[in-house]
């Protein structure tokens, strides 16, 4: 049979409820601590769409630059996730429109079951973007890693990166602080659950991305240098 705790136990281990304050000057420090608490909470949000103003554009007024740089954002049964898929179609219309040259794809290849970048290969290259022009990066484990990765591996100095539009203001100032000049292109969605989320989730994001702005740490994986973005070059240059 159960034993319900004894009288001692009990007064050993009282059960401390939090109580609202009683007092009316009480109420109005814990709204006035609840209110600040928030405002902390959003200065990072609102930091990065101050030192982004001016560098977002659209498919169809983006600068002519030679490489754009794709973020990944998660698998369906191994091909590209409907968000991911809208962000690699945006590459495939600038490469198109002649407005780029080459594609930088990163992503998580962690696993050997989960290979995001050659998904993302896979999928340009079936939306008219050459094989060659394509550069896959499988440690962009998260968008610093990706950005600083972009820079110090791939010799990337300049790009227009894609993403959705609640995640793209922190891709170009991550990528401006790894040493990335660019512009950003936030493609359009739905606004369903999953953008929400997306949302939601960028005000905790904001407040990581300014601590790698300050203390710029390293990437999870960095490695030796890559020559697959100026051979991509070289091979369009070729081809004008």
């Amino acid at each position: 049979m159960l034993r319900l705790p004894g009288p001692s136990i009990r007064r050993a281990f009282p059960r401390r409820l939090p109580r609202l304050p009683r007092t009316r000057a009480g109420q109005r420090r814990a709204v006035q601590v609840v209110m600040a608490l928030c405002v902390l909470a959003l200065l990072p949000a609102t930091w990065l769409y101050v030192v982004t103003d001016g560098r977002l554009r659209t498919t169809a007024d983006v600068p002519r630059t030679e490489v754009a740089v794709v973020f990944g954002a998660g698998l369906w049964d191994g091909e590209p996730s409907p968000y991911l898929a809208h962000r690699l179609d945006a590459a495939a219309r600038l490469y198109r429109a002649g407005r780029i040259e080459v594609v930088l794809v990163t992503g998580d290849n962690s696993r050997a079951d989960y290979d995001e970048p050659d998904a993302m290969r896979a999928y340009l290259a079936g939306h008219g973007v050459p094989d060659d022009r394509v550069v896959t990066d499988y440690a962009g484990f998260d968008t610093w890693d990706s950005c600083v990765r972009a820079r110090k591996i791939f010799g990337v100095r300049r790009a227009v990166l894609i993403s959705q539009g609640f995640h793209i203001r922190r891709a170009v100032e991550l990528c401006r602080a790894a040493g990335v000049r660019s512009y950003g292109v936030g493609v359009d969605d739905r606004h369903d659950v999953t953008w929400y989320y997306g949302g939601a989730r960028e005000v905790f994001a904001a407040g990581k991305a300014l601590l790698d702005v300050v203390f710029e740490p390293d990437p999870r994986f960095l490695g030796r240098k890559e020559p697959g973005v100026a051979r991509a070059l070289a091979a369009a240059g070729g081809e004008r």
